[in-house]
């Protein structure tokens, strides 16, 4: 079994894994438009995480990790998966592209959120999220430090590559934070 990391799986891996690999899933995007009311918010107080959306370019990519687990730890991997991934989200099988010696693409579970999920937020402007982003706190902790450390994580694993919605979201919620501070 392989799995995708896009999201916060790029920087918080919490379950065993046998190898890991950087690379890339084709024909999506990255977008902060799911709605978190289990992790990064509450119930009527939802943060914001991302989910992948279909491009209109099927060449477009979406850098991540996608981790291996091992055949004897796949059935409690995917179980804890399916927990963690409870608020809205849903797996599907898309085909990774790997940025190493790995001679082939290969299939892979994504976990993914879709429009039809009652947490589904959808579009809003770059300053409408990063203002709902730095305004929410849930179970797992602050809003913006699921941003900020994806950011990182991205910049990190794939420098050569611009996720414009990540990094322009990142800075607009950096200059929120500034603005606060010296007010």
């Amino acid at each position: 079994m392989w799995v995708f990391g896009y999201g916060s799986l790029i920087w918080k891996i919490d379950f065993p894994i046998h190898r890991q690999v950087v690379g890339y899933i084709k024909g999506y995007q990255r977008r902060f438009w799911q709605g978190s009311t289990d992790h990064r918010g509450i119930p009527g107080k939802p943060g914001r995480v991302v989910t992948l959306i279909k491009s209109k370019n099927p060449e477009e990519q979406v850098w991540g990790v996608a981790y291996q687990i091992a055949p004897e730890n796949v059935e409690s991997v995917r179980a804890h998966l399916d927990h963690r991934e409870k608020g809205g989200y849903t797996s599907v099988e898309e085909v990774f592209h790997p940025d190493d010696d790995t001679p082939d693409p290969f299939p892979l579970t994504i976990y993914m959120a879709t429009e039809t999920n009652t947490n589904y937020l959808g579009p809003a402007p770059i300053t409408d999220i990063a203002q709902q982003i730095v305004n929410s706190v849930g179970p797992s902790g602050k809003n913006t430090e699921y941003l900020l450390n994806l950011a990182e994580a991205v910049r990190k694993i794939s420098p050569h590559v611009h996720d414009s919605h990540l990094f322009e979201l990142e800075a607009e919620v950096i200059k929120l934070c500034e603005e606060f501070i010296e007010s």
